[in-house]
């Protein structure tokens, strides 16, 4: 499902409050920069930290 970005922020905008910031919120704030420039989720969530499991991707992992 997708969810509607809002019409009062910009990718620079975001980016500008993610150099500001000095916590987690920093990484956060460049991935939404990232969806707002029109980056895959999957590489979004690679930009804030989040770690998709294999099977939600549909790659599969071989040891």
């Amino acid at each position: 499902m997708a969810i509607k970005l809002r019409d009062d922020f910009d990718a620079r905008m975001l980016r500008v409050e993610a150099k500001r910031s000095k916590n987690g919120a920093q990484a956060r704030l460049l991935a939404l920069a990232a969806i707002y420039e029109g980056t895959t989720r999957a590489r979004a969530a690679e930009i804030g930290g989040v770690v998709i499991p294999p099977f939600l991707t549909g790659h599969i992992c071989r040891i």
